[in-house]
This record gives C-alpha cells, structure tokens and sequence, in this order.
C-alpha cells in the first residue's frame, strides 16, 4: 500500500470565512482585490468597499429573516455579485447552496428541496421563472431575489435598521467547523448529492497554498506575485473555481468575472492576468484554434514546427536542459508564434491551473514550451477541490503532482485513491449511507484509480467505477485513449466502450468550429456534420487519430472499431456535465444502438 503525506503548513487555521474580508479592509484598505465589470469597463474595488458591499448585503439577509445555518441558493453565471452574494451569505451565518445557472428546472427543485433553501438568488427573470416553476414543492422557501432587477439594492435598503454590532455578532459566532456550502455534484451517474463543505475545509485548503513558501507550496507564487491577478470564467457553482475565488481574498490577490467565454481571448487581453485557472478543453480549443489560423493563413508548417520545438524545449527541461541549437530555434520561433500566443492571454500571463480531467502530456508541453507553465492539480468536490497539485517550480507533467500540505495521500491494493486531511468534506447532506460508503477513518474513497511515484507524484489511471473488463477479462481504463483521442483537432467528444464486450470500440463527435476549415483544407466542399460522419475521407482521419491513441496501450485494449456521431455531445442535451465531464449512463442509454452495432 502506498502512501504520501505532506506536512502541514497551517495545521487547522482558526476563525471563519468573513474574517478574511475583515482583515483586508483592516490591513490593506486601500488594496484592490476585485475588478468589477461595468460594460466595457473594469472599475476597480478595494478591500474596504467589498467590506462594505458585503456588510450591506449580509444586514440585508438579516433583516429579511435569515438565520444562522439557513441554506440559500445561488444561482448565476461567474459575475462579481456571486462572490459578493458568497461572502454575504457568510456574514450572515447562513449557508451557501450554489445552482449552476444551466440546471433545469428538475435540477432546481432536487437542490433547493433537498437542502431546504430558505431563500434562493437567480440572476436573470428566466432564472426567476424557473424557480418560480417549481416554488409550490419548495416548502421552506420563503425568498426569491433577482439580481439582474435591482435585488442587491433592495435588500441593502431592508438592512439599513440592522446595526454593525449585530452583524458582527452574528458573523462571530460562526465556528470554523460549521457548514460554508453544500454543492451538489455534476451527477455524472445518478442524482447528485450535496457535499458538506466547512469553513475550516476551504481555509485548510487555501492557508497550505497561500501561506506557504518553499517547494512543497509552489502555487503561493501565483497569489503573491507582483500585480498578482486572475481572471475567473469557470463557473463558481464550482469548487475548483471557489476555492480560487478564496484564495485570491486571502491572498489579496485581483479578481475579475466574466462568463462570456466566447469572447474569453477580448477579455484576457483587457484585463491581463497573471493567472488562470482552466479545464483541458479550454486549451485544447486554443490550441487548435491557433492550428486552424496559421493554416488556414498559408503557416501551417510554420506552426507545426513551432509547436514540435515548444515540446521538444519543455521535455528538455526534465532531462538536463536543452541544448544550444534547440535554444536558438526556439527563441525564433518566440518571436515569430510563442509571443503572439502569450499576448492572445493577455500578455501578462506566466501560470494556469488546470483540473478536472487529464490535460494530456503533449499539450502541457507544448504551453511550458510558449512560456505559459500549466500545473496540473487533482480534486474532487469532497476534497475541496485540490488534493494533489504541481508547483511551477517542480512540475512532473503528465501527473498531477503532490499532496497539498497538510495531505495525506494513500494508494489502496485495488489502486483506488484515498485521501484524508483538513480538506476532506464531513458528508453528504442528509445521506448518511452514501456518507459511511465515502467516508472510512477520515480516509475519503474517491473512486479513481491512480498510482504514487517515488517522490510523491500521483498519477491518475482510470476511475473505478469506469473501468471496462472485456469478456477476455482485460482490465482497460477509457480515459487514456479518451485523452489521446480528443487531442486530434477534428474530434470534440469520444467515450470509449466494451465492457463485458470482445473487444475495445468508441463513439467519436465532431468538433463543428473545427470541421468547416478541415474540409476546406482538403479539397472538400461543405457539409453537414451529419455528413461528415459517413464521409471516407474524414473517416480516414479519425481513423489516424485512432491509431495514435491506440499507439499509448497494448494491443487488448486498443480500439478495434468506432463510430463517428452526426451530432455533437454538449451541456445543453445533456451529454456533458457543467464542468465539461461526460456522463457515461446519458450516452449509453442515448446512443444503446450505436454501441449495440459496434459489436454487430
């Protein structure tokens, strides 16, 4: 059984959530820590006006009859009012329950059912609507505010008879080990369940990276650096992009929000992190994007080139250094590719985060290569988003590093991942049978299967639950041919299949953006994806791409066969999760007679 811990920098850190806030507007009152978006303008806002903002809000929740523990929805795109809503709610004692704001109106009803939402804040009069669709099974609800209808006004002005020194009794009575938020997970199987997260969870996970120092922290070089700055665009329903929004807070650190990812490069470009935090599939669209440019310009050997040399300079960087000739072309090829890249992220950025699924070794070569270092980092809701992480200055590409501080991470003898510490999560809302299943001794099962080098380094090699045994009994773990699979610029979406099956098949969708380009590319006239999926030629290529993924496993598990969907999976029909994670029993169940002819 193999285990790695790494000692804790911070214990268990005292107080609560708010008392970060205060601190800030004590210390540091005139330091911004929020760019606040007002049209096409960021406005800045110091530590003393997000105090006060907060206060306002949080008086206002009281005066509408608030208590201490009650749970209150949330419901929005990422935008500055969720963390001040987040943050309020704290001040106030109460609970946040984010909604992500694509749930449907079932989602809706589960989640403020189940957690007895007292009150519920959508952002839109859509968002109302649907709320309001399902209000007559929402027995404790008793409030629903519309941001986007004046909503953080009103409430600011039922506030104004509560006085500062209630507030603060009410925000001091708040122990470290009372519930922050329960998140209901994306459900990628079944009905999600809410995670019971702690203020102590989020501080014990932010303190041992913001407050730490030397090679075992390594992120703390993102907080602290400086004109330190962050740009979220994930959604903050999310615990990877909430623990973010803390750790900025703590480390005062400037914070922007937007959700317009369409428009994502516009933004970067303005407001010029120095950091971000991202999903695999956000990198591989600008990856390929960039691909799809320089081709479609004439520089498509230009850029290829470029991009084997990014790889090449960053595997050197493991093994010693790369030589003088290396050197030299890849500091043209700075000039002429990797600087235009840098600029297209604001110019300004040097570090991303990226989670929730293998960002795939080629690709995080290929951002150290351009000078944009990516650290990979592996956590779960129940774990308050990292476990394990790489630092910038000790990145093992292709794992997803070591356990935070104060982490102890343990390597079961049927290879499932457990991890105990101050950031595992104290159960499942009201489900005390999934909590004893999740939960034994401290240790949280997390269900994915991984493996602990011998520095420490975890790598992650299926999930329990996911892993296929063909009827010849061979174990196969999907996610490594998924992960290779989705590097090729032409797919969007795959999910390997042949479970209990002779052999290893998958379902492919093709990238829409990308197909137009590909077809024009190759002497092709337009069509349909639906076309595309029976067309020889593009056939011919998934099947190239098939045969690299398949270069990465024996032959028992390479794929055979495959067939290529004429629509795409997404969040909105259901495929994808909010976080971008595929569910596996959707697809199945959708597309049985695709999987059913594979095997025909």
């Amino acid at each position: 059984m193999d285990e790695y811990a790494c000692p804790a920098v911070v214990d268990r850190p005292t107080g609560n959530l708010t008392d970060l806030v205060v601190d800030n507007a004590t210390q540091a009152p005139h330091k911004v820590v929020f760019s606040r978006r007002a049209g096409d303008r960021w406005l800045d806002v110091t530590c003393r006006e997000f105090l006060t903002e907060v206060s306002a809000v949080a008086k206002g929740l009281i005066s509408s009859g608030i208590e201490p523990g009650d749970r209150v929805g949330l419901m929005s795109r990422t935008r500055y009012e969720w963390t001040l809503l987040d943050f309020a709610i704290w001040f106030s004692g109460a609970v946040t329950v984010p909604v992500y704001e694509t749930s449907s109106a079932e989602q809706v009803q589960w989640i403020l059912s189940d957690s007895g939402a007292k009150a519920c804040f959508v952002e839109t009069v859509e968002h109302e609507a649907l709320v309001g669709g399902v209000r007559d099974s929402l027995a404790d609800l008793d409030h629903v505010w519309t941001i986007d209808r004046g909503a953080l006004d009103s409430l600011t002005g039922s506030g104004i008879d509560v006085d500062d020194a209630t507030l603060e009794t009410r925000r001091n009575a708040v122990a470290g080990d009372a519930l922050a938020t329960i998140i209901y997970t994306s459900g990628t199987t079944g009905r999600p369940k809410g995670c019971e997260l702690t203020h102590l969870n989020f501080l014990s996970e932010v303190a041992n990276i913001v407050q730490a120092a030397g090679a075992e922290s390594g992120l703390s070089i993102l907080f602290h650096e400086e004109d330190a700055a962050t740009l979220l665009f994930l959604p903050l329903a999310h615990v990877f992009a909430r623990v973010v929004e803390v750790g900025c807070v703590m480390a005062r650190a400037r914070v922007g929000h937007t959700a317009d990812v369409k428009n994502l490069l516009a933004d970067l470009e303005v407001f010029k992190p120095t950091f971000i935090l991202s999903v695999p599939r956000v990198f591989e669209k600008v990856y390929n994007s960039a691909a799809q440019k320089a081709e479609v310009a004439g520089k498509g050997k230009i850029f290829h080139t470029a991009a084997d040399t990014a790889i090449a300079f960053s595997e050197a960087l493991d093994e010693g250094g790369p030589g003088l000739g290396l050197r030299a072309k890849h500091a043209v090829f700075d000039k002429l590719v990797y600087s235009r890249l840098r600029a297209a992220l604001g110019g300004k950025t040097r570090w991303s985060v990226s989670g929730g699924a293998p960002l795939g070794t080629r690709l995080g070569h290929f951002f150290r290569g351009i000078g944009l270092t990516i650290v990979e980092g592996y956590g779960l809701t129940e774990t308050t988003a990292a476990a394990t992480v790489n630092r910038p200055d000790h990145n093992r590409i292709g794992t997803v590093g070591r356990p935070l501080p104060g982490v102890t991470v343990r390597i079961a003898g049927d290879g499932e991942i457990l991890i105990k510490g101050g950031i595992v999560f104290r159960g499942y809302y009201n489900n005390p049978a999934a909590t004893a299943e999740a939960l034994t001794d401290g240790w949280f099962h997390s269900g994915d299967i991984g493996e602990l080098d011998g520095d420490g380094y975890l790598r992650i090699t299926g999930r329990k639950k996911e892993l296929l045994v063909t009827a010849g009994g061979k174990n196969v773990a999907p996610a490594a041919l998924e992960d290779r699979l989705r590097a090729h610029r032409l797919v969007s979406q795959c999910m390997v299949v042949g479970d209990a099956q002779p052999y290893i098949a998958c379902l492919v969708t093709l990238d829409e953006e990308v197909l137009p380009v590909w077809l024009e590319q190759h002497g092709k006239p337009a069509m349909s994806v639906a076309d595309a999926a029976v067309d020889p030629q593009v056939l011919a290529e998934i099947q190239v791409a098939v045969d690299q993924a398949n270069a990465s496993v024996s032959k028992a598990e390479a794929i055979k066969r495959f067939k290529v969907l004429p629509v795409d999976w997404t969040e909105e029909t259901g495929e994808l999760t909010p976080s971008l994670k595929l569910k596996r029993n959707v697809v199945m169940k959708e597309h049985a007679d695709d999987v059913d002819a594979l095997y025909s």
